[in-house]
Formats: structure tokens, sequence, C-alpha cells
């Protein structure tokens, strides 16, 4: 066999180099960073960490114990410019800070993004102080979603959950159900905003209908944690990126 000689080049992302870890069950956010990062010049890297078929506190925060692994497992040699942990409530039950260690303890990255601290970055950036929240969690799961908020100074006065407990079934509910739920929250005269929270929920097609029909900002997790990665990056965000987030 004839060894042929070669060149090395640089990496594939010539404009940034995003990671992203998703977890097992999740359906929903991958499809929707396809459509939020297009370019060819930025190349995404997604990892998956292990996650219980049920949504509970317990199962939320073994998380905390395989997520260094899940990072563990995106290609070692790239040097990214973001790596976005892909998961509202794990953040919020495991905590910002300890994500963002975990993360840079196991990947050579630039910065660390969750869509928690992400959100309240979107939501701070439109000038909103009062919010709306929709989610599909159980309740011990959902409150301390409200209070990571309630204690980054936000007013948080009306909030719906679907109460599933049953994590596949997330990606399974009705865009049509969640708009419904985010017309039902966002229509109080004491909220100026409404978040619209969980990775796996199918929100972006939403966002713009539900913006003009409530005349105030709707934030997803996929769409702050988008917006907050193409920040922390440096590239500028998807034509069409929706929502009034887009333009902050």
């Amino acid at each position: 066999m004839k060894t042929y000689p070669y060149h090395l080049t640089g990496p594939i992302g010539t404009a940034a180099t995003l990671g992203l870890v998703v977890l097992q069950v999740d359906e929903t956010i991958e499809q929707d960073f396809r459509r939020l990062f297009p370019s060819g010049e930025i190349a995404l890297y997604v990892s998956r960490v292990a996650s219980g078929t049920a949504l509970t506190r317990d199962t939320i925060t073994q998380m905390a114990v395989d997520l260094p692994q899940a990072v563990g497992l995106l290609p070692p040699a790239v040097a990214f410019d973001a790596i976005g942990y892909a998961c509202t409530s794990g953040t919020t039950l495991i905590g910002a800070k300890n994500v963002a260690q975990m993360v840079a303890a196991n990947a050579q990255t630039r910065a660390v993004c969750d869509p928690l601290s992400a959100s309240i970055a979107a939501l701070m950036a439109l000038n909103t102080r009062a919010v709306g929240i929709v989610s599909p969690y159980v309740a011990d799961v959902a409150l301390p979603i409200q209070q990571a908020f309630v204690e980054t100074g936000f007013a948080v006065p009306h909030s719906l959950s679907f109460g599933e407990e049953i994590e596949q079934r997330v990606a399974r509910i009705d865009p049509a159900s969640i708009h419904a739920a985010a017309l039902d929250v966002g229509q109080h005269a004491d909220v100026d905003a409404v978040f619209l929270s969980c990775t796996n929920l199918r929100t972006l097609d939403i966002i713009t209908d539900l913006e003009a029909q409530l005349g105030k900002p709707v934030v997803s997790s996929n769409q702050a944690l988008a917006w907050h990665m193409a920040r922390s990056a440096g590239v500028a965000l998807a034509t069409g990126f929706p929502g009034q987030l887009g333009t902050v």
C-alpha cells in the first residue's frame, strides 16, 4: 500500500464551533438548532446525557452525576466557542454555576451556556420584569424554576404547567396546546413577557404569532439558549430568528 502525503487544515467551524449536551429523551432542541444555526461556517457537535423516563427531581438531579461523562464525549480535539447544557430544569436543580464548572472541566470552551441563565438574560435584554411561565413539569420541578426567576428580581404573577410526569411525552405536546397556555398566562395585565420553559417543547413556530396576539415578548428555552450561545460565540443570528429577542 502506498502512503500518500497530506496537509492538515483548520476546524470545520470557520465562524464558530458550538457544542450541545442534550437529554437522552429530548427530540426537539437538535431540530431547532439546525434551523437557528443553518450556516455552514458554524459547526455544531452534540452529545447526550442519560435522563430518566420520569420528570422528577431525582431523575433530573441524577444528571449532575452523568453530565461530566456526556461532556467528555464531545470531540476532545475541538476548541469550542460555546457549549450549551440543554436542560432548563436540570440547570435549575443542579445550579448554573455547578453546570458551568462541570462543562468547563471536561471540554475546551470559551463559554458555557444554559437555558435558565440564557432566558433570564434574554428577558432582561428585552426590558421585562414580570414574567408568566408555561412549563410541562410537575409542581416540584416547575416551582424551583419560578423561584429562580424571583431570586433574580423578576415577578412571576402567573404560571401554568401541563403537569406531565413522563419525559418522552413532552416532545409530543401539541404546539397548539402550548400556544393556548401561553395566551392564557400572557393575557394578564401584570405580565409583560411569557417564558416557555423546557428544551423539549416545540415552540419555535408559535413565538411570532404569540407576540402578535399578546403584544408582549415571548421567550422559549431553545430560542434563548441559541441567542445566548450566538452572543457568546460572536456569530450572527439566523435570518428569520423568531421573536423580538432576535432584535436585541
